[in-house]
Order: C-alpha cells, then structure tokens, then sequence
C-alpha cells in the first residue's frame, strides 16, 4: 500500500467546523510545511485538487490555485509525487500541456494528472468554464487526453476534433517520462467508466466499503481486459482518518464533526455536486461533513483497529489511499508513527503464518 494526502487548499477538510481554518490556513505556506513534513514521514504522494471556488467552507473564503502550487510544491520537494486536477473546460491542450511539461522538469518527472470532468455549475458561469451536459464533459475530456497525447509525442503536432483544433503546433520541452504524464481519473457513471478504461492509467474513488471497493477493481480491470489494456497501474482511494488511542476518543471526535449544520456556507455547494454528478450510492450526512465520502471507509478507531482495516483493503486490490486528516500536520504524523508501521508488522505476521 502507498499513501498519499490531499494538499490542504481550503482550510480544512470539515464542512462543519467553521474555525478549522485556525489550524489550517488556506496559504501556501502551510501547505508547504505540510509537503516537506509528508516527504520527511514517508507519504508517497500528494493529490492536488482544482477548484476556483471554496467548496468545503462555501464560496466566500480562500481557496487556493491548484497550479501554480502544483509548481511551487514542486520546488520544495524532492520525492514526493505531486497528482494535479485538470478539468478539461477550463483549459486550451496547448497552453495547457505547456504548463504540465514545465511542472513536469520543474519536479524532475514527479507530476500526474487527474482528469476531472467538472460538476460545478455556479463555479463554471463566474469562472468562464465550459458547463455542459454530463456526457459531453467526458467526450471533451478524452478529445482533451487525445490532444494532450500528439502534443506530447509529435512535433509539431496537429489535432482537429469537435472541441479542439491546432495545426503545426510546438511544445517543448516533452514530458520526461516516455513523453507521457501519468493519467489518474475518477467516475461512477457509465459514460465515465467506459471513457476512463480507454485512456487512463490509474482510477482513483471515492471512499467505499471493502465490498464496493473490492467490485469496482474488478469491473475496472475488466473492462481494461476488454480493450486489450494492461490493469491499471494504480487504484486509489480517498479516505478521512480518526486515530485514537482508544475506539470511544475516536467515536467522539467522530460525532463532533458529523454534526449537521444546514445553514453552512458550503451547503449549496454541495447540493450543486450531488444533483450535477451521477453517484452510485445514497449521499448520507458523514459524506456532506467530509468530502468525497472520505468516512466510508471507516478508518476511524485504534491504530490496530485502522491498520486491519487497511490491510483488508489491500487483500481487494486497493493499492494507495489519499488520506484527509484534520488539523493535517499533527494527525498525518499520527498516522505515519502509528499506524504504517502497524500495517507492515501485520502484513508480516500473515506471511509467516502462510
């Protein structure tokens, strides 16, 4: 298992709790203590959302470039793979894929891309992004890849399909890996399963039971068969964890944060996203308080109690979990001290005992 956190871009992670931003700032500075410190603990990798509006505290607090900080995390580190937002409707390929390349050297072949459809409405009128009906913003996000692919492998480069179109173009310098930058996307719907199986490398979910984990690697892996593909490279999964050293700290914290609150400023948005996007399963008040389902995973409880868990979790196929954590610098240091050095002495165990 490899471990990865979401950058902390909008002070905090908790739609509920109002002052979270205290402890975590939406600045590039924490953000940059937050890097340096996942490097130093071991943390395989960073996600980096894309959103112009806040979505988590509501529209009218900070929230910071996903880009320009992908560059400047970039710079302050040396390991740390950086996995970046892209949605296709705000974006030209060319000037675009320009950037990428450039972030890319920037951090000596440590950049991926997570291909984003966009569910924003209200984010997309004030911003000028192209909103459009669900299916079509996948169809613009494979022309986009497409496009991406001959920038990054011909030059010049030429493309003409129904969204984008360049003649004679040149981009350089390349990508440094192979002239490709990995590809991770997300999608539940069937227009996004069959689009991603075609031209990414990794899937990355919402947080999930073992069960709904365990039957959307399979399905994944299966349609990659269908194709002609390889599996995919990695499945990630988003996930929010309470570690305590016992199991009724945990389920406090828990209920503290789970508290519902529907006159929050984040509220419409969050409403904008479940009515916009085509989820598979019922949206419950621990996923309004936590972003992307990141308690459905239940890593919440002892650190014995997150580590089986976790280990279950690989058995399935799972192999990298983003992790939210809140206040991020203190408990991703929990986490890191306690629980993957837990994890590793378990998996261990089970190999003798086999």
């Amino acid at each position: 298992m490899k471990y990865g956190y979401w950058s902390p871009l909008y002070g905090g992670w908790l739609r509920n709790i109002e002052d979270e931003y205290k402890q975590m700032p939406a600045t590039f500075d924490y953000v940059k203590k937050v890097a340096q410190q996942a490097e130093q603990l071991g943390y395989d990798m960073t996600l980096i959302a894309e959103l112009f509006l806040n979505d988590i505290k509501g529209i009218e607090e900070p929230a910071l470039d996903a880009w320009s900080t992908a560059a400047a995390v970039a710079a302050v580190t040396e390991k740390l793979n950086i996995l970046v937002a892209i949605r296709p409707g705000y974006y030209k390929p060319q000037t675009f894929g320009k950037m990428a390349s450039n972030i890319d050297h920037i951090s000596k072949g440590r950049l991926a891309l997570n291909i984003v459809s966009a569910w924003w409405e209200e984010e997309a009128r004030q911003y000028g992004g192209a909103f459009t009906a669900h299916d079509s913003r996948y169809a613009r996000a494979e022309e986009f890849v497409n496009a991406l692919e001959e920038l990054f492998t011909k030059t010049p480069a030429s493309f003409k399909g129904d969204y984008y179109e360049f003649e004679n173009t040149y981009l350089l310098p390349k990508p440094l890996r192979n002239n490709h930058i990995p590809i991770f996307a997300g999608g539940e719907s069937e227009t996004g399963k069959q689009t991603i199986s075609r031209i990414c490398d990794s899937y990355v979910m919402h947080g999930g039971t073992i069960e709904e984990i365990e039957a959307k690697i399979k399905e994944m892996n299966g349609r990659r068969v269908e194709l002609g593909k390889p599996d995919f490279e990695t499945f990630g999964m988003a996930a929010y964890v309470i570690c305590r050293d016992t199991e009724e700290e945990a389920q406090a914290e828990l209920e503290r944060i789970t508290s519902m609150n529907p006159d929050s400023k984040a509220y419409a948005g969050y409403q904008d996203f479940t009515s916009k996007s085509q989820l598979n399963v019922k949206v419950s008040k621990e996923d309004y308080c936590v972003s992307n389902r990141g308690l459905r995973p239940n890593l919440v409880g002892t650190p014995e109690q997150i580590a089986k868990r976790i280990l279950a979790y690989e058995e399935v196929g799972l192999n990298l979990l983003i992790l939210q954590f809140s206040p991020q610098l203190e408990e991703m240091k929990i986490f890191a001290e306690k629980v993957k050095p837990l994890v590793e002495q378990l998996r261990n165990k089970k190999v003798e005992v086999k």
